[in-house]
């Protein structure tokens, strides 16, 4: 099972500059609790943010990292060279992947994905540049989660 989460504002922003645009202590404790103990697949610019933010791989989770790079190599990080043939590979094991960004990751995986994990940012004072994320043929949206 494919599953994408990820948090967005009024105006679809996912992301600036590699990073979140805000700090929800909310969003990031719903976000732990609900990817603890799964794996979760990202690309190598949002691992990288991860490791240069908490100095590591997200912990109590199995990190896999979507990368076109033959030579990238981390301790304990599962690397996808081809994340297309992985998604059609994980599609339908009963075992939930989590994918956790970033956006070229989610337009990719969009397709194959089986469900959302939408946190809607509802006050956002400082609007930047942003890609809209279109969301479109998904079979089931199993949570939208409100925060001010």
């Amino acid at each position: 099972m494919i599953s994408l989460i990820f948090a967005m504002d009024i105006n679809n922003l996912i992301g600036k500059d590699n990073d979140l645009p805000w700090h929800y202590s909310e969003d990031l404790k719903y976000f732990k609790a609900v990817t603890s103990g799964k794996k979760v697949v990202m690309g190598e610019n949002t691992f990288f943010s991860i490791v240069n933010r908490i100095g590591k791989p997200l912990p109590n989770r199995e990190n896999y990292v979507a990368t076109l790079a033959n030579d990238f190599n981390y301790p304990n990080v599962n690397v996808i060279n081809d994340l297309i043939s992985f998604l059609k590979t994980i599609k339908d094991v009963s075992e939930e992947y989590f994918i956790i960004g970033g956006k070229r990751i989610y337009e990719l995986s969009l397709p194959y994905a089986d469900r959302l994990y939408i946190t809607h940012i509802k006050n956002m004072k400082v609007m930047f540049i942003f890609q809209k994320l279109i969301i479109q043929n998904i079979k089931k949206l199993n949570l939208i989660k409100l925060m001010n």
